[in-house]
């Protein structure tokens, strides 16, 4: 299990996040929504080690790892993508993931980066260069770029953010093939409601830096105080 408990993150006197607590189990997709400058982009730069803590910890496994580092942290298997894509359009899609799995340091890097770009279905683009790919070939580029050294914790920040309807299907069904298979946890920030509820275990909701409902999607759905704080009639 993999935990955030009681965080708080404050910038200049003002909370950001404020008492937040969840847990992510091996293999769980836990969809994190709320509306635009509820904290959730806050609460995954926390857990990352980003943004330092004001209050709380971040369990990883069990560990304590509050006190490390960004790069520390993803070496022990916590990793994340953007909300911006943060490939590089000048290399080819096999050498950049190459060369984050030499900086990982995998014991066989070479089957690593084989084993992501299989899953995201982009080994047959490898010798393509980023910036010629598709827009929804480069989201899923930066997915695996993440999924490098096969993290126990993924952290994503809107990953189907400028995808057309059926580009997010796709990606979504990869994410989800991905948690099962490959025993990742999976806390994903999303505004695409039908992807979250769609293939979320958990959900949780917030409302100005405060967790308002936290549960199985079907009945965080439901709640009257997520319909009115963010989803509304469209819940």
């Amino acid at each position: 299990m993999h935990e955030a408990v009681d965080e708080a993150v404050s910038y200049g006197g003002v909370k950001a996040v404020d008492g937040v607590s969840f847990s992510l189990e091996r293999g769980q997709i836990r969809g994190l929504i709320g509306p635009n400058g509820a904290g959730k982009s806050t609460v995954i730069d926390a857990i990352t080690g980003r943004s330092r803590l004001t209050r709380g910890k971040v369990l990883l496994g069990g560990v304590d790892v509050s006190a490390l580092g960004v790069v520390q942290r993803r070496l022990r298997g916590l990793s994340r993508s953007f909300q911006r894509t943060s490939i590089f359009g000048g290399m080819t899609v096999r050498r950049q993931i190459e060369l984050a799995a030499q900086r990982m340091s995998t014991d066989d890097w070479r089957t690593d980066a084989d084993a992501v770009l299989t899953e995201l279905a982009l080994l047959n683009l490898g010798d393509v260069m980023a910036s010629e790919l598709g827009y929804g070939e480069q989201r899923r580029l930066d997915l695996a770029l993440a999924l490098v050294g096969k993290p126990v914790v993924l952290l994503l920040d809107e990953p189907m953010a400028g995808l057309s309807v059926r580009e997010s299907a796709d990606l979504a069904q990869h994410l989800q093939s991905l948690a099962r298979r490959w025993n990742v946890s999976v806390l994903l920030v999303e505004h695409d409601m039908d992807v979250v509820f769609g293939i979320s275990d958990a959900v949780t909701v917030f409302e100005l830096g405060l967790v308002i409902a936290s549960g199985e999607p079907a009945v965080v759905r439901v709640d009257p105080r997520v319909r009115e704080a963010y989803l509304g009639s469209a819940a």
